[in-house]
């Protein structure tokens, strides 16, 4: 009975292994990386004003938002502990910087950004 159990045992770990490996199991992961690239992609196309600073802003802010999404996805599916504390410093420091940008050029931050605990 007892080698019963363990080759259960064995097959029911061996099935949630490969489930959670399994293309099925990453997909909402991966699909929310597709729609955040894609949306940064297309956000980073712009029509330039002439000032290479603003253009700059311009293109960087999406590219930034695009990784803070991507570290959110990770954060939502992954199980690496190391991965998710760098997710999480991706999106603090993404969003510093996104802030920093803004304030160089004089623009106004989100509401998210001014009370003081980003969203």
């Amino acid at each position: 009975m007892r080698s019963r159990l363990a080759l259960i045992a064995a097959a029911l770990i061996g099935a949630a292994t490969s489930l959670a490996a399994s293309p099925q199991a990453e997909a909402p992961f991966l699909a929310e990386n597709d729609a955040a690239m894609k949306k940064m992609m297309a956000a980073m196309h712009i029509e330039p004003s002439g000032d290479v600073d603003k253009d700059f802003v311009a293109m960087m802010v999406p590219h930034h938002q695009g990784a803070i999404e991507m570290a959110q996805a990770e954060l939502r599916y992954g199980r690496n502990e190391q991965l998710r504390r760098i997710a999480q410093e991706i999106i603090v420091e993404q969003l510093q910087q996104i802030a920093a940008m803004r304030l160089a050029l004089g623009q106004p931050l989100p509401p998210s950004h001014t009370r003081g605990v980003p969203k």
